[in-house]
């Protein structure tokens, strides 16, 4: 199991990973604004059975990734220091659906994705903001995709992101502060330090998912957790 994790998220919670597989340290330097510049799912989109990255992505993580004989495939667009560049990639993708602001998605995703059903939302930071799980269950921090879910008539909660930290913003995204692996849940921080963490644990609960808490601190939103 490899794990992809920012590398700047709280030592304790890296420490607490390194039980579960192999963690990649992800980080860039001079591609993206500060805030987000080490986080993983703004250069990788992780599909079914396989991993669409940017092809601006440090050459480090990519022999890092060959060297543990993970494919991977390069998209076709840079990731940028400004929105929409940032976002190119920041898909959600399940075995239906690929979820997106789809006026941006970069097109090796598209391409990737052409026999699943593709929901338009406008928050093209889909995947900070969204966490997919089995069932066609999610848990979302936007309230834009919430309604668009409902109205698709899928399995969706929605939680409140005030309190989960972000460097440099008011508050990060539940999705960034989260990884799923199989039939756990890993957060970037403790549940009972979450405003809305009750509704969280039963709705996880009811899905049959363990929930793993990487350190007893607030969630703290590194951009989420990859696990390959």
């Amino acid at each position: 199991m490899i794990i992809i994790t920012n590398k700047n998220i709280p030592e304790a919670a890296i420490s607490r990973l390194k039980n579960y597989g192999k963690v990649v340290h992800f980080e860039t330097k001079g591609i993206t604004y500060q805030a987000i510049s080490g986080h993983p799912d703004v250069f990788f989109c992780l599909l079914e059975k396989q991993i669409i990255i940017a092809p601006n992505t440090p050459i480090e993580i990519k022999n890092e990734l060959t060297n543990y004989n993970m494919p991977f495939i390069e998209g076709q667009g840079d990731v940028g220091n400004s929105y929409p560049e940032t976002a190119i990639y920041n898909a959600v993708v399940t075995e239906k659906f690929l979820i997106h602001n789809l006026k941006i998605t970069d097109n090796s995703i598209r391409e990737a994705c052409s026999d699943k059903t593709s929901i338009h939302v406008n928050q093209a930071y889909t995947r900070c903001n969204l966490l997919a799980l089995k069932n066609d269950s999610f848990i979302t921090s936007d309230k834009g995709i919430y309604e668009t879910l409902l109205t698709k008539k899928l399995n969706v909660l929605y939680v409140n992101p005030q309190g989960i930290i972000l460097p440099g913003f008011s508050n990060g995204f539940f999705g960034g502060a989260c990884g799923v692996s199989q039939n756990q849940i890993f957060t970037i921080g403790s549940l009972s330090q979450f405003a809305d963490g009750e509704k969280v644990i039963t709705f996880l609960e009811d899905q049959g998912y363990q929930t793993i808490e990487l350190y007893n601190g607030p969630m703290y939103d590194g951009g989420s957790l990859i696990f390959i």
